[in-house]
């Protein structure tokens, strides 16, 4: 039999042949392996087929041979990824609001060569999330890309800052740019965020990545190292509210025992609760930024919570309330 064109790279080819066509459910037979290969120009024989199929094992792609009557079916056996956790992942992509439309797809696009293309199509998934806005900055994988990188190297950075205008146009909060000393960056509330020491405002900061521009690693190395030697990134992104900043306050708050879950879910299961003296409700005291970020959340659960403390807490909600009021009235 005269030998292919692409002969050297027959296994490179079979490789692909098995990884894509084949799973846990889906097999090929020697002849429809042979007939793929001569599809890329390869051919081959029946037993140096097998002795490929030892040399894919050393490359780390294991090969089953099960035999059913008088034919042999081969199937990889494992893959890097279970198409389980590729789902997983491709919902996480399609529900994200950090990642735009178009770097969704291409992510997709890129875990779908990682299962075969029988499993590819269980990938092609749409998940429907109500609300969902796309963030539209293009460039936000480069700037994290830059924020890592002045993280690992010790160094400042300066950005500019925007913001939306009622004519839907980005401008910039303030005219110069802003300088800080990267330490971390979280993802909360769906959008990415930086946390960094501002050395002019002897401060911890955080920063939408999605309204940075113009990133520049400078050459003057981080402050802020005392800060952040105690700093917990958890606690911080529990006490703002959606990132929005504010004074720190332990307040205590009073809450229906079915509201239980509610505080348990954004506080974690460390807090503290006990019995109150209303009967059927609980009470607990947790950190959090006072800000009206944090206000809405209480007004939004209604009847079933009661903020009790600090006074100066409440007075500022009750005219929080009030001010809502006096807006409706007219």
């Amino acid at each position: 039999m005269p030998k292919g064109k692409n002969q050297k790279l027959k296994l490179y080819y079979l490789s692909r042949i098995m990884l894509e066509k084949t799973d846990e459910e889906h097999e090929l037979t020697m002849p429809q392996i042979r007939a793929y290969l001569e599809e890329y120009g390869v051919t081959a024989d029946r037993k140096s087929l097998y002795d490929d199929m030892r040399a894919l094992e050393v490359l780390g792609i294991e090969v089953i041979g099960e035999q059913r009557g008088r034919e042999y079916f081969y199937h990889v056996s494992s893959k890097q990824f279970e198409i389980a956790e590729l789902k997983l992942l491709t919902d996480a992509i399609q529900s994200s609001k950090f990642i735009t439309e178009k770097k969704s797809r291409e992510l997709i696009k890129k875990l779908m060569t990682l299962v075969s293309q029988h499993e590819a199509t269980q990938l092609q998934r749409q998940v429907v999330v109500q609300g969902r806005i796309k963030t539209m900055n293009e460039s936000i994988y480069y700037i994290v890309d830059e924020i890592h990188r002045a993280i690992a190297e010790n160094r400042q950075i300066s950005f500019g800052y925007m913001r939306w205008n009622p004519q839907k146009e980005l401008v910039p909060y303030r005219d110069k740019p802003y300088r800080t000393s990267p330490w971390a960056l979280t993802w909360d509330d769906e959008n990415y965020y930086l946390i960094a020491h501002d050395e002019e405002a002897e401060c911890i900061k955080h920063f939408r990545v999605d309204k940075m521009r113009n990133i520049e690693i400078r050459k003057e190395r981080r402050s802020g190292k005392d800060r952040f030697r105690e700093f917990d990134l958890a606690k911080y992104a529990k006490m703002n509210f959606g990132m929005y900043g504010g004074e720190k306050k332990s307040v205590k708050i009073t809450f229906k025992n079915e509201m239980a879950g509610v505080f348990i879910d954004r506080f974690g299961k460390d807090i503290t609760i006990y019995p109150s003296d209303r009967k059927g409700w609980s009470e607990t005291r947790v950190d959090v930024a006072v800000s009206e970020q944090f206000f809405g959340w209480i007004f939004g659960l209604g009847t079933g919570v009661k903020l009790l403390g600090p006074e100066d807490v409440v007075a500022a909600f009750r005219e929080e309330v009030a001010a809502l009021r006096r807006l409706y009235q007219g």
